[in-house]
């Protein structure tokens, strides 16, 4: 028997401010596509199970378009598939903080062959099949109240599904935070058949048979480390780019994993960065043009990024921006991301201190006078992500001075 395992759908995600004709955002058309194609491939191979391993959405209350192209995509995959179990454990982004306030995942559980596992642990068996699949969505696993993660001795296959963050040397930081954490030794995957886990973006192999599907599309807060054009440093291809999104296929009874790339997202490309002090300033749009015109295929209506790293802002201030729009116009979104010399200061002897700059100070107050309710904040992250936040809002206003 086969299973087919995606996560991270993240339907209803928006960016970027573009709309199709239809007044749709471009890129929540963009996940809709690829989630469409999903099920039209895996329909195709109609496996015993397809596991879905949470973020089905983007956000706890998703859109009404966004929940009825959902209810009809997977009320069709049934009709096409309908010996396919398919099987949702809820993740973070479909978890309201409060029980009361209700998951709307709940919903899917009215089509028939669909499993939902929204707030609690569940475990789904299916005699015929030989089969027990125990699914541990978010909720349960931030609560923290210790389920036994054990297979059912009855059965003869056991699966493990679960969004979570497991750690792992190999997984590369994505700025996705949120997640409940899974100890790796709590999961001991040589006694389960499968174990499907979500919440990473990457598709990734940790056991022979416990895998990240990755997303289906590029939507973490990171897309850059998700690009077509990275390159990983792991011999496990497993890891290896260009990354791809896409979806695993298991065969239980051989233990051979296969995974399918999509055609559907959008290309990503994060270019090689540009080191200001290699370069004259009156070279600096030469090479920005150059760096661009190297995108294979071009730049039309993908996501690119150029990195400048150490230019000054009165060279920044030259460029010509007239340009730089152009480029924007012709990719669905270009971001020049310049980065200025690092400040270095000396202390004064009668100086009765230091003024901080705002990212310095944005940096101390995240990491040590800031005291969120919870302890599980990634500080790190979140100080790279303010950081990338306030880089793009001065990048902005340098251009509205220039225009």
């Amino acid at each position: 028997m086969k299973l087919v395992h995606i996560s991270d759908l993240h339907l209803g995600y928006r960016a970027y401010h573009r709309t199709n004709p239809q007044g749709i955002n471009i890129r929540e058309g963009d996940v809709a596509r690829s989630f469409r194609e999903t099920l039209d491939r895996v329909a195709e191979l109609a496996p015993g199970f397809l596991l879905v391993a949470g973020d089905v959405f983007h956000t706890v209350r998703p859109s009404n378009a966004a929940i009825a192209d959902a209810f009809r995509q997977f009320s069709q995959f049934h009709a096409r598939s309908p010996e396919t179990q398919v099987i949702i454990v809820a993740g973070n982004h479909d978890s309201p903080k409060a029980t009361e306030t209700g998951s709307i995942l709940r919903l899917f559980d009215e089509i028939e062959g669909v499993h939902v596992a929204h707030h609690d642990a569940r475990r789904f068996t299916f005699p015929d099949l030989g089969t027990a699949l125990l699914c541990l969505p978010h909720s349960e696993l931030y609560s923290g109240t210790g389920i036994a993660i054990e297979p059912e001795p009855a059965m003869a296959e056991n699966i493990l599904l679960a969004h979570a963050s497991v750690d792992d040397q190999r997984l590369k930081l994505l700025m996705d935070f949120g997640a409940a954490k899974l100890p790796r030794e709590a999961i001991d995957p040589e006694q389960w058949s499968y174990v499907g886990l979500g919440h990473y973006h990457l598709r990734s192999r940790l056991a022979p048979n416990m895998f990240y599907s990755g997303a289906i599309e590029r939507t973490s807060l990171n897309i850059w480390a998700e690009a077509d054009n990275v390159r990983a440093t792991s011999e496990d291809t497993w890891h290896d780019a260009p990354w791809g999104k896409g979806f695993v296929e298991f065969d239980l009874d051989s233990g051979e994993a296969t995974f399918h790339k999509l055609e559907s997202p959008r290309p990503v490309v994060d270019l090689e960065p540009v080191l200001f002090g290699d370069i004259a300033p009156d070279e600096l749009d030469s090479v920005i043009e150059s760096s661009l015109a190297a995108v294979p295929g071009g730049i039309e209506e993908k996501i690119v990024r150029l990195r400048i790293f150490n230019l000054p802002r009165e060279v920044y201030r030259e460029i010509d921006h007239r340009k730089i729009r152009e480029y924007r116009t012709q990719a669905l979104h270009f971001h020049l991301d310049a980065r200025p010399p690092a400040v270095k200061r000396g202390k004064g002897t009668a100086a009765p201190g230091q003024r901080l700059t705002l990212r310095e100070e944005m940096t101390q107050f995240i990491k040590h006078r800031w005291k969120p309710e919870s302890d599980r904040l990634d500080r790190d992250g979140l100080v790279e992500l303010a950081l990338r936040y306030l880089q793009e809002a001065e990048d902005a206003e340098a251009v509205e001075g220039r225009q």
